[in-house]
């Protein structure tokens, strides 16, 4: 037994770094594959959870342009019979005075378009474009 050498032994009884780096990815993988269901399963419930709050709130809004029309056509006839009005020509009015407000949120709208949002990013763009474009100019002989 003297000129044979010894063959490896892990005195602490542990397996080898191969099968330790594979137990690794396998457990990693394992660990992977249940997030990825649980992630599906919570998906599908919130998918389900969104649907119905996108549904709530569009009845909502429909429900809330019903009421909405429905009041303006009683403040007609209410305004018609207290002035003595025939209800037409009090249609009209509310109709125009609701043509008018539209107008004046448009053109509160296109003044927000016409304003730029990201005043500071832009300008760090336009500064760092202008940087790279004169790197370009001193690079070249």
């Amino acid at each position: 037994m003297a000129g044979r050498p010894m063959p490896f032994r892990n005195p602490a009884g542990h397996a080898g770094l191969r099968q330790n780096l594979t137990s690794l990815v396998a457990s990693l993988a394992q660990f992977l594959e249940s997030r990825l269901q649980l992630a599906a399963r919570e998906s599908k419930a919130a998918l389900l959870h969104l649907l119905t709050l996108v549904a709530c709130l569009i009845a909502a809004g429909v429900l809330a342009l019903f009421g909405y029309v429905f009041l303006v056509i009683f403040a007609i006839v209410e305004i018609a019979h207290l002035i003595g009005n025939s209800w037409i020509w009090t249609a009209l009015a509310v109709a125009l005075l609701h043509f008018v407000a539209a107008f004046v949120c448009l053109l509160v709208a296109r003044r927000q378009v016409k304003r730029p949002v990201f005043r500071d990013t832009a300008s760090a763009l336009k500064e760092d474009t202008e940087w790279l474009k004169n790197l370009d100019q001193t690079k070249a002989p």
